[in-house]
């Protein structure tokens, strides 16, 4: 399947942040977060992300399109919170799910390393939730290795 990467445009970008930002506490609130410290953490992250209110070459949002030209998702891409300009993050994907299980993903995921290697990115990382088995074997699948492992238990 094909996919291209259109640049969010700043009308779409205050639906977008919205969407990310209650997608992202969603899934904090899954992982183990309470509802309130998942709230702060998301919009935290996000006004630290985008202080401008808008996205950035080196911090890029990117709605993902389809062979019709419908959008089927989204792409934010940018910079790593290390020191390392060379190293690059996929901050979010995310692929609506009437569209998944059709290669979508890995084609968006492609485009994201094409991207990030443009503007000088040497190596690209990214976090997945670890009840997000789909996402973790695609990933496996492009050759990504886990790094780093983060656990916890309810008490």
């Amino acid at each position: 399947m094909t996919v291209q990467l259109i640049p969010l445009s700043a009308q779409r970008f205050p639906a977008w942040i919205e969407r990310s930002r209650h997608e992202y506490e969603s899934d904090l609130i899954a992982s183990g977060e309470s509802p309130h410290d998942a709230h702060r953490h998301a919009k935290k992250s996000l006004d630290a992300a985008f202080s401008e209110n808008v996205p950035t070459i080196d911090n890029a949002v990117f709605e993902v399109l389809d062979t019709t030209d419908s959008t089927i998702g989204y792409l934010w891409v940018g910079t790593d919170s290390s020191l390392d300009s060379n190293s690059w993050w996929v901050w979010d994907i995310v692929i609506d799910n009437e569209h998944r299980g059709k290669g979508l993903g890995r084609a968006t995921m492609k485009l994201a390393e094409d991207y990030a290697r443009s503007h000088g990115a040497h190596t690209l990382g990214l976090s997945v939730f670890g009840f997000n088995h789909g996402a973790r074997g695609l990933y496996e699948s492009m050759g990504y290795t886990t790094v780093s492992t983060k656990m916890s238990k309810q008490l």
